[in-house]
């Protein structure tokens, strides 16, 4: 038996926690530079408030019908979902974690346990220790964990935030409710080849032939279709490293000129390798892009990137710059306003398995560096910068409605009236 637990509206719950106040208010948090909506509570839903949207869009709005703004507070969302995690494993080891509000968790094996109790343990538990609301899907497999998660979701008081299909008959109720657009793994193109067939749920995907879904639908498909069918094909998966690494940003103020874009391609070189050196790998691909405000159509538009093939794989941030700003170099164009960039990381590869060159190749003093460079960047808080970097300003991303670090930072901890 497999569950799949999910954190309710997280980054919205996540505000909550420390301000009980914004119970039952609508809620919308913000992306990078509070440009446009990525979390909504079910009140902000209910108001017809739509994922993506530019806040500067529905500012009257906003203030029309009360709804409290916030931007990403990362460092909060992070913090409450590695303390979510580790509840979690208090219940099974074996956990899997899906994202930073989703976790797989394997029972098998655990023969007599009481699902129904475990649901409703893992609930109390993790609303009273931590402050977030949950819902949980049990099921012979990974796929239906997650139709199971959506139902206790959706009926959060007929099922008491978890549902269980244990049965061939909820089983196939399950799969009759869901829509086909909704199965986990189907995508969009995916789900409308299947209803151009007359598809419409997942239970009639899965009355499908074995044959034609893997003539039509890959072997992907197959395994899908097999696991909505009750047996376990989607297996636990061990945490990969990332196959690709992008830093990427909306600048506050747009920018023309090619040394304040430098800079920025410099911080980004340097952010993206901490993450690759962290997960102990190298890339051989980097990609530089540069967009100007498609938002100002009062402005001209232009968007350029750059692929670069490395002469080998490395982890440096010396040789990721150097090639970063080459790439930047062959995208720039004079006369623009810039409003957004990034570095992409690509073809990474593990740096013990690491394909040398004949004739070229890096500088082995720069990992000894980069270790060192690190390690003082953790202690003492990234005060070690590069030359391309601007060393005298601190780059901040827009957060005009950022809750405090409760949690992580003494300076936000939150403080109680005895009175």
């Amino acid at each position: 038996m497999y569950a799949l637990m999910d954190c309710n509206n997280f980054y919205a719950s996540c505000e909550r926690v420390f301000k009980p106040s914004l119970r039952n208010k609508p809620i919308v948090v913000l992306s990078n530079n509070d440009g446009c909506v990525v979390a909504r509570s079910n009140e902000s839903k209910a108001l017809g408030v739509k994922m993506g949207v530019p806040i500067f869009k529905i500012k009257d709005f906003v203030k029309q019908h009360n709804i409290v703004v916030r931007s990403s507070n990362y460092t909060l969302y992070g913090d409450l979902s590695n303390r979510v995690m580790t509840l979690i494993k208090n219940f099974s080891p074996d956990v899997e974690v899906y994202s930073i509000d989703e976790a797989f968790i394997n029972f098998n094996g655990h023969h007599y346990a009481n699902f129904d109790q475990i649901g409703l343990e893992m609930h109390r538990i993790i609303k009273k220790g931590i402050g977030i609301p949950i819902s949980i899907g049990f099921a012979p497999t990974k796929a239906l964990a997650k139709v199971a998660n959506k139902i206790a979701k959706n009926y959060p008081e007929r099922t008491q935030n978890y549902y269980i299909i244990d049965t061939e008959e909820k089983r196939i109720k399950a799969l009759k409710w869901t829509k086909i657009e909704d199965v986990w793994g189907i995508g969009r193109q995916f789900s409308k080849k299947l209803q151009s067939i007359g598809v419409i749920n997942a239970y009639q995907f899965t009355q499908l032939s074995d044959s034609y879904v893997r003539k039509y639908f890959s072997v992907v498909g197959l395994r899908l279709k097999k696991d909505l069918e009750g047996e376990p094909t989607i297996q636990f998966e061990d945490i990969k490293p990332k196959q690709n690494i992008a830093t990427t940003r909306s600048f506050d103020v747009m920018m023309q000129t090619q040394e304040e874009l430098r800079e920025r391609i410099a911080t980004f070189s340097s952010l993206a390798a901490v993450k690759l050196r962290n997960q102990k790998s190298n890339c051989e691909l980097i990609q530089v892009f540069i967009y100007t405000n498609r938002f100002r159509q009062d402005l001209p538009q232009y968007s350029g990137y750059k692929t670069v093939k490395l002469p080998f794989p490395t982890s440096s941030t010396f040789e990721l710059n150097k090639y970063a700003q080459k790439a930047l170099n062959e995208i720039f164009k004079p006369g623009f306003h810039y409003k957004k960039a990034g570095v992409i990381l690509m073809g990474i590869t593990q740096d013990q398995t690491q394909q040398l060159s004949m004739f070229e190749y890096e500088n082995p003093k720069h990992k000894v560096l980069m270790q060192v460079l690190d390690k003082m960047n953790v202690k003492m808080g990234e005060k070690v910068k590069f030359g391309g970097q601007d060393l005298k300003r601190k780059w901040k991303m827009r957060q005009e409605h950022l809750s405090p670090c409760y949690s992580t930072n003494l300076k936000d901890i939150i403080t109680i009236n005895c009175q």
